[in-house]
């Protein structure tokens, strides 16, 4: 047998490796052997861990920081960044729930008043970004101190407990498998479906894409490059308002210090190690659901065999670095 003939008739063998080379060059295939050689680790040092009942407990702690990191997901793929995302989550939770405990508003009111706030500072990074043509990093630093601020001016550093039961719909659990699962879960992973369908069968998630890869390019094919971006700074705002409300009805008050900075980081966090370029143009919101998963399971994994929380964010800090490395090599590798 020639050569030629071999090479357009490669045998078992031939055929195996390279179809195990188009698998491992999927972008979730990385994060999804991650995600389970971490789980398979935990399993080994706590006997709770496979247990369905903690299974669901992560999926629930996860919930919060994996909708604010699909709209953290959308900034990045065009190659920007988000900073304020946990602040203006943390002011739009204030929002509803101060509207719904001391000024009598209705409950769906007060949802939609505290969503739409998020929105607005969505549309100024937007129009800041796109129309003015700032970087991302300092807009969105700028209005991380906003909306902190306002926080706790609105809140005037109280708590807002006895809430209506309307707010805390989506904290509600129903069991399945023999685990307790709440229909937050539910309305995350109904979100993710929604953006997976919305970037890769639509045009605009295409225009996404193209802005993020070559902002220039994309304009001189005709795409409205500043429209693009204030949409996707919009809809960032959005999601960080349904996660106001996910939070709300996780914790049952409206609280001035949450997410103000954890949920910052483990929002970018759960991007990066989803395999999301931090350069534009390149990733998935299923890796981006992935990587969210992997901060849960390490924050409850290190919980269960007891570590220290401080050794929690040393832990995450060192994925983070990691998985950065791994996206600046590959950047380089395409270019």
């Amino acid at each position: 047998m020639t050569n030629s003939t071999f090479a357009e008739h490669p045998g078992p063998l031939a055929a195996a490796l390279h179809l195990g080379r188009r698998v491992l060059a999927t972008p979730t295939v990385g994060p999804l052997i991650a995600l389970l050689l971490t789980m398979a680790f935990f399993s080994l040092k706590s006997d709770r861990f496979l247990q369905a009942q903690n299974l669901s407990l992560v999926m629930q702690q996860v919930m919060v920081v994996g909708v604010l990191a699909i709209g953290q997901t959308l900034v990045i793929l065009t190659a920007g960044i988000d900073l304020s995302c946990g602040t203006v989550m943390a002011l739009g939770q204030i929002v509803m729930t101060k509207l719904a405990v001391e000024n009598g508003v209705p409950a769906l009111p007060a949802l939609a008043l505290g969503i739409l706030t998020c929105v607005a500072f969505g549309l100024l990074n937007g129009a800041l970004v796109a129309g003015v043509g700032l970087p991302a990093f300092i807009v969105t630093l700028g209005t991380l101190n906003i909306a902190y601020a306002l926080t706790h001016v609105v809140s005037n550093d109280l708590t807002f407990p006895g809430l209506p039961s309307e707010l805390l719909f989506f904290g509600r659990t129903f069991t399945l498998a023999g685990a307790d699962f709440t229909y937050g879960v539910v309305l995350m992973l109904v979100l993710y479906a929604t953006a997976w369908y919305v970037l890769g069968q639509t045009a605009w998630g295409r225009h996404v894409y193209a802005v993020g890869d070559d902002l220039e390019a994309a304009r001189l094919t005709g795409i409205k490059t500043g429209r693009v971006l204030l949409s996707v700074y919009t809809v960032a705002g959005l999601t960080y308002g349904i996660a106001a409300m996910l939070l709300v009805s996780r914790t049952e008050l409206g609280d001035p210090n949450a997410g103000q900075t954890t949920e910052n980081l483990d929002a970018i966090t759960a991007v990066v190690l989803g395999g999301t370029s931090l350069f534009g143009g390149r990733g998935t919101v299923i890796g981006t659901l992935i990587g969210a998963t992997i901060v849960g399971v390490f924050r409850n994994g290190l919980t269960l065999i007891g570590v220290d929380v401080i050794y929690q964010y040393l832990v995450t800090g060192v994925l983070v670095i990691l998985a950065v490395s791994v996206d600046k090599l590959t950047h380089r590798s395409l270019q």
